[in-house]
């Protein structure tokens, strides 16, 4: 009987490895710190990683193979009576069909990130209660990168995930946990980002990133030229977004994770698709002319 709840309890455990969603990369950079104990650094990261990819963020059940890769760089800047002055980059991404190549889905640089950390401080999330900035913030960006993900396999497949992220804002602003949760305090913040990917505004934008993916990356290995064709069509709904919300974040986040891909899918394009890709894609980001531009060579 001792062996059978050994063997039982193996089992659970490998079935809860599987549950996860996120296989995530968190690293803490301290170099722009002077004279702080270095191993509260490594200490945090350590929690962080641990509490991001052991937790189970949603009903869903993910094999451990189809658990989302995804990275949260944390830049230290300050440490003063514990209080963490930093900035975070979140990047997802996902694997397209029939490739060994891994498609960027999410790449965003929050600047506002500050937050009260003790060595060996127990970090929970709790779902009813916002009151620790450290966690409001990651799990919003878990949220936000599930959604993204979910994005990409079905249409607006991310809501309940984005709904979720939104929730986290709410609470946040009612805490008055710091910057970057509240409306017109950027209009690149965490309250931004989410606001747009709820807006109706956007619904179109959205269907176009399930499309995007499902309907092109994935099917390049089966007809390039058709999967192509549907990244093209659709890309003049993104300078329609942009011009009814003027840079915004959603759309910009969204270059900021495809330019390189984008000059890659239209490298083999006909003369028409790279002329009316650079056309859209130069206005909706000018500062990046130059670049697009190297498809028409």
């Amino acid at each position: 009987m001792k062996k059978i709840g050994i063997v039982l309890s193996f089992i659970t455990l490998i079935f809860a490895l599987q549950a996860q969603e996120l296989n995530c990369t968190v690293s803490i950079n301290s170099d722009q710190v002077q004279g702080t104990n270095k191993s509260v650094f490594n200490t945090l990261q350590k929690s962080l990683s641990e509490l991001i990819n052991n937790r189970k963020w949603s009903e869903l059940t993910y094999a451990n193979s189809e658990r989302i890769e995804c990275t949260m760089n944390i830049i230290v800047k300050k440490v003063e009576n514990d209080v963490f002055t930093a900035e975070i980059q979140v990047q997802s991404r996902r694997p397209v069909f029939n490739s060994t190549y891994n498609s960027p889905l999410f790449n965003y640089k929050d600047n506002d990130f500050t937050f009260n950390y003790k060595e060996f401080d127990q970090l929970e999330i709790n779902a009813n209660t916002i009151n620790n900035n450290l966690t409001a913030v990651l799990a919003y960006y878990v949220y936000i990168i599930i959604g993204y993900d979910m994005d990409s396999y079905s249409r607006l497949g991310g809501s309940p995930f984005f709904q979720s992220a939104e929730s986290i804002v709410n609470a946040a602003q009612g805490a008055d946990l710091g910057k970057g949760w509240k409306a017109f305090e950027s209009t690149k913040n965490r309250y931004a980002l989410i606001n747009n990917l709820l807006d109706e505004a956007f619904k179109k934008y959205r269907n176009y990133f399930y499309e995007y993916h499902r309907l092109g990356l994935d099917e390049m290995s089966t007809n390039a030229t058709n999967a192509r064709g549907r990244i093209a069509e659709g890309l003049p709904l993104l300078r329609e977004a942009n011009r009814a919300r003027p840079s915004a974040i959603v759309i910009s986040s969204f270059l900021d994770a495809k330019n390189d891909e984008l000059i890659n899918v239209f490298s083999k394009a006909t003369t028409k698709e790279k002329t009316d890709a650079v056309q859209v894609l130069c206005d909706i980001n000018p500062t990046q002319t130059s670049r697009y531009e190297q498809m028409l060579k």
